[in-house]
């Protein structure tokens, strides 16, 4: 199956904006969603990169990165597509975007997130609490070619 990324358009946001939603709710099960609404994704992408994935000319996924923090704030995946590589992909391209130790936080609960993010050589450098519940951070190194 192909993979490639691609810059955000604005033509994007709708279906981005039911994937956002439907990701959180497929991942999150643990959390009330009643209050979840569409554009919850315009708020969480405010003044970020957006980076899209598509498979087979679909889309698929989006990362949104803070670039002067070199922070990865959010990386959703359409739940039918996860466990293709799409995630991995997109990641290793969200990676190449960061000029120093990049960080993103992810949800205590969301055990299959943080294995994911382990797998790829991410470390766990410190918990904290949040409003959606526990979380770690994580730090990923970025290593220079010499």
């Amino acid at each position: 199956m192909s993979i490639r990324v691609r810059p955000y358009q604005e033509a994007d946001r709708p279906f981005l904006r039911t994937l956002y939603l439907a990701s959180r709710k497929a991942a999150w099960t643990w959390l009330d969603s009643s209050e979840w609404r569409l554009e919850d994704f315009d708020r969480a992408v405010i003044g970020e990169k957006i980076i899209v994935a598509e498979q087979n000319e679909k889309v698929v996924g989006f990362a949104s990165i803070e670039l002067y923090e070199n922070f990865l704030h959010n990386l959703f995946i359409d739940p039918e597509a996860q466990g293709q590589g799409v995630g991995s992909y997109l990641i290793g391209v969200v990676e190449k975007n960061f000029t120093r130790t990049g960080a993103l936080k992810c949800l205590t609960q969301n055990k299959s997130a943080v294995a994911f993010y382990l797998h790829r050589g991410w470390e766990i450098i410190s918990s904290g609490e949040s409003s959606t519940g526990e979380y770690y951070l994580f730090h990923y190194k970025v290593l220079r070619k010499k």
